[in-house]
């Protein structure tokens, strides 16, 4: 019997959903190359620790931008590589595959996807769009004739959807997301202590007082750096009120499109959210107090999905257990 395969693609990291055997494998979407002879070194989990302990000499790419292709014939060698390290063993029969896209993908970045899976050589494909995955993973149930809004930020792209009989109503797709509340982390950091750090640094401190929405005892973090004025090293103490100033523009971008998406929408299914409420999926809806925030400007009530950062390929893996391939 062929295997049966759920692919969450995402710009910085992809997951993998085996049928029988839930999500196997969770890399890094990128692959690395050496400087010099352009040769391919690595993809992966190792392609990111060989670029980590060697970035004079080799160079990292991300064949996947704002959760669409940028390089088709590096998202290829992705999707082969994870396929067969997924499958722990050499195909004896071609997969069956289902890769999640973006709400608003194109119909040509939805045909550059499929023609990537296609060319590596799989029995057939199906795209499965992220709100969509997004809430079978979270466990609701979206077939029935009501609104069920969700808010799915993954770490290149954010989708903001409204569904009904499991269908897309309205939604709005944005290039804010989870790797942008690092990058204004580290401009943050850059303009306001004159101190250089790297998006691995960037994400630690999101992590630990990151947040949306005031803490109600403010937090302090030590942060180590290159000091830009005579490139020595040097730390400083790093409070949560200003990393939610420097968060501030792209959570309100995402808060933004919230309100643009339920503008767009009924006032039938306006109403039903108003009773359900909003639902948030993917890593970076794990920013602290982002529920808090959205729940105050909203007037909605806001929960984070249980297992958020894995309900999409979760839900790309219900998609494949429930859909029959034809």
């Amino acid at each position: 019997m062929a295997a049966e395969i759920g692919i969450d693609m995402g710009s910085t990291s992809t997951s993998v959903y085996v049928k029988g055997k839930g999500v196997v494998l969770k890399e890094p979407s990128v692959i690395a190359f050496d400087r010099d002879s352009k040769e391919l070194r690595a993809v992966g989990e190792e392609a990111q620790q060989i670029f980590e302990r060697a970035a004079g000499t080799v160079i990292a790419v991300y064949p996947l931008k704002n959760g669409v292709i940028s390089n088709y014939t590096l998202t290829e060698k992705l999707i082969s590589h994870f396929i067969q390290k997924a499958l722990g063993k050499p195909l004896l029969k071609k997969p069956r595959l289902c890769i999640c896209v973006p709400s608003r993908a194109t119909e040509i970045e939805r045909m550059a996807v499929a023609g990537a899976a296609e060319a590596i050589g799989v029995r057939e494909v199906q795209l499965v769009e992220a709100p969509i995955a997004a809430a079978l993973g979270a466990g609701l149930d979206i077939s029935k004739p009501y609104g069920t809004m969700i808010v799915d930020i993954g770490g290149g792209s954010a989708d903001i959807a409204v569904i009904s009989l499991s269908s897309i109503v309205t939604s709005i797709s944005l290039k804010t997301a989870g790797d942008d509340f690092d990058d204004a982390i580290v401009r943050y950091m850059r303009d306001a202590h004159d101190l250089l750090i790297g998006h691995r640094t960037a994400e630690d401190i999101k992590i630990k007082i990151g947040t949306a929405y005031p803490f109600v005892e403010e937090a302090f973090m030590e942060v180590w750096g290159r000091n830009l004025t005579d490139g020595l090293l040097r730390h400083i103490m790093v409070s949560s009120t200003e990393i939610e100033k420097a968060l501030q523009e792209s959570v309100y971008q995402i808060v933004g499109a919230i309100f643009s998406v339920m503008e767009q929408t009924t006032a039938e299914l306006c109403a039903d959210i108003l009773e359900r409420g909003i639902i948030l999926t993917g890593g970076g809806a794990l920013l602290n107090g982002l529920e808090e925030l959205i729940e105050e400007k909203t007037g909605v009530t806001t929960v984070t999905a249980e297992d958020a950062a894995k309900a999409v390929v979760l839900g790309t893996g219900r998609f494949v257990e429930v859909i029959r391939f034809l």
